[in-house]
């Protein structure tokens, strides 16, 4: 098998300064693809996965910005088209987790939670498109969420959030088709990650396979999608999460 099946191809992963963006950012390397590393606020993260890309014989750019913010977003893209010249995979990570009780929710960070998972979506994709048209193998992977699927008390924000996406990949498949851009979702779930709290939902479900997946696992999924093997697939929802759901 080819060990850099990306190699030529350039990536944007978001929110990548840690856990499974992180993960995604340095396997999409390890694949090849150059990859435009994407944090809001966390620039030493971001420069750290920066760095070990390098350090691996990778290429990649630190790009500081807001998803929520569209001037932010295409700052982003053209930063990447000057220094890359091309931009072939979007991979839409960024995202809000916490926990919070739907009667003490505020309205701000349920719009918050929409607008990081959705709308920074919508923004990057859409900012993208013109370098995704012009690739001749685009590919856009959101990354959704076992409780996009599942519901979870505590967490109605995040839940809207990430069945949103789930939604927006089965639009845009549609309508990205006609110019050979693929669009899934990966969606994980009871992954071992860096977190201050652990979330309430994840004393609800156990996995099938007996322990938690790492977020190398989310990552695999991700290079295969991007990569020639996952050319005939769209539209879809894969989930990863040792058969903690079975869902479809």
């Amino acid at each position: 098998m080819d060990s850099t099946p990306l190699k030529g191809r350039v990536a944007l992963v978001t929110g990548a300064g840690r856990n499974i963006g992180r993960a995604i950012a340095l396997a999409l390397a390890d694949a090849g693809a150059k990859v435009a590393v994407n944090v809001r606020a966390s620039r030493d993260e971001g420069q750290a996965v920066v760095d070990e890309i390098v350090a691996r014989g990778g290429d990649a750019l630190l790009v500081v910005a807001d998803v929520t913010q569209r001037a932010d977003v295409d700052a982003m893209i053209a930063a990447v088209a000057k220094r890359f010249g091309r931009l072939d995979i979007v991979v839409n990570n960024a995202a809000i987790r916490h926990d919070a009780a739907f009667a003490d929710l505020p309205y701000a960070d349920w719009r918050a939670a929409q607008a990081v998972c959705v709308d920074g979506a919508f923004h990057c994709v859409q900012a993208a498109l013109p370098l995704l048209r012009d690739s001749g193998a685009g590919t856009v992977i959101n990354i959704g969420g076992l409780t996009g699927h599942t519901g979870a008390s505590k967490r109605a924000h995040v839940v809207t959030a990430k069945a949103a996406l789930a939604g927006l990949t089965r639009a845009l498949a549609h309508e990205l088709a006609e110019f050979g851009i693929t669009v899934n979702c990966v969606s994980p779930g009871m992954i071992d990650t860096v977190r201050k709290s652990e979330p309430a939902h994840h004393a609800m479900h156990t996995t099938l396979l007996g322990r938690r997946g790492h977020p190398d696992e989310i990552a695999s999924a991700v290079v295969w999608l991007a990569g020639p093997g996952g050319r005939f697939v769209t539209g879809q929802t894969l989930h990863i999460n040792g058969g903690a759901y079975l869902g479809g």
